[in-house]
């Protein structure tokens, strides 16, 4: 069945819904570039500002699913289970979530994404680690979860092809905030990937892409009804972005930071949401009586799992990362207590030090990032060090503080919040 492109485009500018005959052959034929992109710009504004049912937002991702393959995991012979995050400033949670999950008995196949401007990138951290290779065929990646239990690897480009072609069309358009197209977007490339669960950390506070509450909880509660509507057992966290998670931002510096927690250590903060997030992988999957995750941290086989994912993946994990060759330290203005710490401002700083990029294609320091000596609410000394910045050259250091500039707060106390806000099933 064929349309007029321009009538799909009325029907939703009007505040219509869409068929879904009209949202398949829509993806359809853009993925197979018989829809001009001026026309599906048009499309995606009209989406943005007259918004889509659950029917339609379901079919449309079903259609996106659809434009390429669908992975197929049933030769293991353990449930998979699957995380997501929308993305934040220090959140390098998926390197010690998906070894431990692997450790308490499911499979983790992980799909990962790079950073682009504030936002790190799992990819990017974990290619740190000399050797570590990120492309993988299908066939590696089902031998990766048979031998180690996890795996984290870059999408094919037959995964979702669809959603590939329309997210650099909302990121040139003004588009990008759309939050059935944010939903499908993700949803499609996490289902396409082939987990029969799958976990959401949806994020919201400065450092997030969803700045409030409301936003981030609208964009969790649409993500889990397609995860429903396509028989995935899905459920959402919504976790704090105001400030940094852990001590460490940048590549190399947050796989040290998750080694430690590996090992039985590390930041609370990265603990805690590590061990929410595993124990809502592995119910999710059904294995409700495996091993909890925070005694696969104490007793080293989260640890194992780790070696024997990265090693699997061409890593060695017993090298030295890599260390910058430049560092600069900013040291509290004043005495007392830290009362706020801009994830923001330090994702900026960590981008213009060198650890993200602008553009897709830019590349990356994996030494460059910044070490956090502090948390809100920890007591702090003039002329002692709050942050150390670390380069590859010392004249990016100037431009890293302008983003500090205003980024922390000293104070005489403050009010800590909870960093889970809600849970969404």
């Amino acid at each position: 069945m064929s349309f007029d492109a321009v009538d799909v485009i009325r029907t939703k500018r009007d505040g219509g819904s869409l068929s879904p005959e009209q949202i398949d052959w829509t993806v359809a034929a853009y993925t197979r570039g018989e829809i001009a992109e001026e026309q599906m710009a048009a499309l995606a504004m009209a989406i943005l500002l007259r918004g889509m049912s659950r029917a339609e937002v379901a079919r449309w991702t079903e259609a996106m699913i659809r434009s390429g393959e669908r992975m197929d995991w049933s030769r293991l012979d353990r449930p998979t289970t699957d995380k997501h995050s929308t993305g934040g400033v220090g959140d390098k949670i998926t390197l010690p979530l998906a070894p431990t999950v692997a450790a308490c008995g499911a499979a983790v196949p992980q799909l990962s994404g790079r950073g682009l401007g504030h936002t790190g990138g799992t990819l990017d951290k974990l290619e740190s680690i000399p050797g570590w290779r990120a492309s993988l065929s299908n066939e590696e990646m089902l031998g990766v979860l048979g031998k180690a239990g996890a795996v984290v690897c870059a999408a094919g480009s037959g995964l979702a092809p669809a959603d590939r072609k329309l997210y650099a069309l909302r990121d040139v358009t003004g588009t990008v905030e759309s939050i059935p197209l944010i939903a499908s977007s993700i949803m499609s490339k996490k289902i396409a990937e082939g987990t029969g669960a799958l976990v959401l950390d949806v994020k919201a506070g400065s450092g997030a892409f969803m700045k409030n509450v409301d936003d981030a909880r609208e964009l969790a509660r649409t993500m889990v009804d397609i995860g429903s509507d396509h028989g995935v057992h899905t459920v959402a966290l919504l976790t704090a972005m105001e400030t940094p998670l852990g001590l460490a931002v940048g590549n190399a510096v947050e796989v040290a930071e998750s080694v430690e927690v590996l090992g039985g250590g590390g930041p609370a903060d990265v603990v805690e949401l590590t061990v929410a997030l595993a124990r809502e992988m592995l119910a999710a999957a059904g294995l409700t009586g495996a091993k909890d995750p925070a005694e696969a941290l104490r007793d080293g086989s989260a640890m194992d799992a780790w070696r024997s994912m990265i090693s699997a993946q061409g890593g060695d994990p017993d090298a030295a990362l890599p260390v910058a060759d430049e560092t600069c330290q900013v040291a509290a203005p004043a005495t007392g207590v830290l009362s706020r710490l801009d994830a923001y401002g330090v994702g900026v700083a960590a981008w213009r030090l060198g650890a993200g990029r602008a553009r897709k294609e830019d590349p990356v320091s994996y030494a460059a990032g910044i070490t956090l000596h502090a948390k809100p609410g920890d007591r702090v000394r003039e002329g002692e060090p709050l942050l150390t910045l670390h380069a590859d050259t010392a004249d990016r250091f100037d431009r890293a503080l302008e983003a500090l500039d205003g980024a922390y707060e000293i104070g005489e106390a403050f009010t800590p919040s909870p960093l889970i806000i809600d849970r969404i099933a």
